[in-house]
């Protein structure tokens, strides 16, 4: 959500509280937008390009994105409840969070559920974690109700560390990571946007059932996908220097060497039962997410 739109509401006829969702078009809004839908929730998709919405019974569309105040304030009137999805990367992607939170609290919208990231911290070794930090920091100020999801990193990105060998390379050393996977983020979403009142003001941490090193993580995956998968420990001179053939910006540079620091340095070890307290079932493991894709 980086570009700049103007805002349109198209509206259902649906009765109840209303449920803004962010980030509809992507794995997890899209999933937590499916699933109010069947739950029979009355919501309303915020979209850059509203023609991308899915179609979904008792869904209003309204066009808007981070970053252009005047579309986000239209769009979220009305709203009761938003779930705000983290912005795509961006080095203004703070910037965009902030204004985002300012617009919904400036619409009237009452309790705003934010995906966030474990160990968000002002001084998090993952440079990203930080905007998540900034972003809580103006949620919990802003007069609205809320609640936090830090989410563990993706356990569905872990083929993507991997170059074309299959290689995934980093300064990670032995440290571990409580991965988690995008649906069970989604499911507890849900859970959460059905029941709101019930968890404003609650922190959680979202994780799988398990942490594991990057060199278990590269094995497992070669037993569920079925090709090479290896780890190579870098330094962070040789992370930085396996890098430069992307030439990435000095930020996104230090986000993907800092994802490997982050790691090593343990802020996302810990392993809680949120996810199968919150939904009801058991986090997905890599042998479980990667081979129900039949991969």
């Amino acid at each position: 959500m980086t570009e700049t739109s103007s805002s349109s509401v198209h509206r259902s006829s649906s009765s109840g509280p209303l449920v803004g969702v962010t980030g509809s078009t992507g794995a997890v809004g899209g999933r937590v937008a499916a699933a109010l839908a069947e739950a029979g929730v009355r919501q309303r998709l915020v979209v850059r390009d509203a023609s991308r919405a899915p179609q979904l019974d008792g869904a209003e569309v309204a066009e808007a994105t981070y970053g252009d105040h005047e579309a986000s304030v239209a769009a979220l009137r009305g709203v009761d409840v938003l779930f705000m999805v983290s912005a795509a990367e961006a080095p203004d992607r703070r910037a965009q969070h902030l204004d985002f939170v300012a617009a919904a609290a400036e619409a009237g919208v009452g309790h705003v559920v934010y995906t966030s990231f474990q160990g968000a911290a002002p001084d998090a070794v993952f440079t990203l974690a930080r905007d998540h930090w900034a972003t809580e920091e103006a949620l919990r100020s802003s007069g609205m109700q809320v609640t936090l999801l830090r989410d563990s990193f993706y356990l569905d990105v872990l083929p993507e560390f991997a170059d074309e060998q299959g290689v995934l390379r980093g300064p990670a050393g032995s440290g571990r990571v409580a991965a988690v996977a995008r649906a069970d983020v989604a499911d507890v979403v849900a859970a959460v946007l059905q029941e709101p009142s019930a968890h404003a003001g609650a922190t959680y941490e979202l994780t799988g059932s398990e942490a594991v090193s990057l060199e278990e993580a590269a094995a497992r995956l070669a037993g569920a996908l079925g090709r090479p998968f290896s780890f190579v420990d870098e330094t962070l001179d040789e992370a930085y220097a396996s890098r430069q053939r992307w030439q990435p910006e000095p930020w996104q540079a230090d986000a993907w060497v800092s994802t490997y620091t982050s790691i090593a340095s343990g802020e996302v070890s810990r392993v809680t039962t949120d996810v199968r307290d919150l939904t009801g079932h058991d986090p997905l493991t890599i042998e479980t997410l990667f081979g129900a894709r039949g991969a």
